[in-house]
Parts: C-alpha cells; structure tokens; sequence
C-alpha cells in the first residue's frame, strides 16, 4: 500500500511548547488585546521565570514521549519496502528545499531587495486586468494574452517604454541594495558577477608585477630601435 509522510510518528514537543500550548488560552483570556506576537513574548517570559521544579515537570513529560516516539518511528520504518523509504525520503528533500526556498524569498523581502522590473506584458495586463472578460483570473489572462498577440508595434510601444524605464528604476535600487549588502557583509546575496573582488594573492601580484615589466622592457626595446633606425 502507499506510505505518505502524514503517517510517520510527529516528534514530540519541547518542554517549552509544551508549556505554551497548555498556557495559552489562560493568556489569551487574561490578555484579549494582545497581539499574537506579544501573547507569545508574554508566555515565553512566563517560561524564563518559572522555577526549575516546575519546569522539570514538562521535560519529564518530554522525555517519556521521546522514548515513545522511537518505538513508534522504529515500527513506522519496519513496514517500509525498499522504494518507499526512498520515496519518502524524495518527499521528505522536496519539503526541505521549498521550506528553504520560503525562508530565503522571506529574508530578501525583510532586508528590502527590489522588486524584478516588469515587462510590457505584464504592465498591459496589470492595467487592464480588472476590466477584462473571463468568469476566472486563468481565463482573464488568456484573453488578455490573445489581445496582446494581436496589438500592433505602436500600441505596444507605451508599455514596452514603461518596461524599460522600470529596468532603469530596478538596476538603480539594486545598486543601492547591494551596496547596503556589501556594507552588512552579505556578499552571499549579490547577483553573480557582481561579489567584492577577491584580494590578490601573493603569487598573483608576482605575476602582475612581471608581466608589467615585461612589457615596460619590450616597448623600452621597441623605442630604441625606432631610433636607430
């Protein structure tokens, strides 16, 4: 029968969360104004302050559902065939590299990066989406992909012209951003190509230096001969 990963035992919770999950309502109640973000703040104070008697409580908890965990990750495992424990292990990379995909587009949107500059067709549709025909937005754009097709060079001309003023807008703000990169020491998100030079190695500059007298000689040798001749 197939596996899905939904069925592989869920680790179990840190004392903390533990102690989170059963607290919550209690401060929610006590604490209706409070945003999500501040509930969780006051909770993990709540945490930081309580004693370690009271807290050993959670990890005792923990510890016995750990030991119950690896009984049951154990037995999950022993029924797998060859193929799917690969197969879930596929599963298990694709879910890991989206998660880091959505953490990385999440970090680039924190730190301010740019919006991509836009092209003539996607200004066009941006313009005249809401007053297009279609009962979806699938719909909507494939009518306005035909109307598009079918414009003439000078119709397109205004949004093709907004495109490239928006490719001047985008390379002047990355310039910026990637300063500001460089300054927070985040070389790592510069576009390629565009990383601080690397700083020259001994053995590079030797060379430099040679080739420099080399051809300071040769064109030393070239002036004398001119003036033999």
């Amino acid at each position: 029968r197939g596996i899905s990963s939904d069925e592989r035992p869920k680790r179990p919770l840190t004392a903390y969360f533990r102690f989170l999950k059963e607290h919550r309502s209690a401060f929610r109640q006590k604490n209706p104004e409070m945003s999500n973000i501040e509930l969780v703040k006051k909770i993990a104070g709540a945490w930081k302050e309580l004693p370690a008697s009271q807290k050993q409580v959670y990890e005792e908890a923990r510890k016995a559902d750990w030991q119950r965990y690896e009984g049951q990750l154990a037995a999950y495992k022993a029924q797998l065939t060859p193929t799917q424990a690969a197969a879930l292990k596929e599963e298990r990379r694709k879910r890991l590299a989206k998660r880091r995909s959505f953490r990385a587009k999440r970090e680039l949107t924190v730190l301010g990066k740019p919006k991509r500059p836009r092209s003539g067709f996607n200004i066009f549709v941006s313009e005249n989406f809401q007053e297009s025909e279609g009962i979806s937005p699938v719909a909507k754009l494939k009518k306005l992909f035909d109307t598009w097709r079918k414009l003439s060079s000078s119709q397109k001309q205004p949004y093709l012209q907004l495109a490239e003023d928006d490719k001047v807008r985008y390379e002047n703000e990355m310039k910026s951003w990637e300063a500001k990169m460089v300054e927070l020491g985040r070389e790592d998100l510069l576009r390629s190509g565009k990383q601080r030079p690397k700083k020259k190695t001994a053995e590079t500059a030797n060379k430099a230096e040679t080739a420099k007298a080399s051809s300071r000689e040769n064109k030393a040798k070239l002036r004398l001969k001119k003036s033999e001749e």
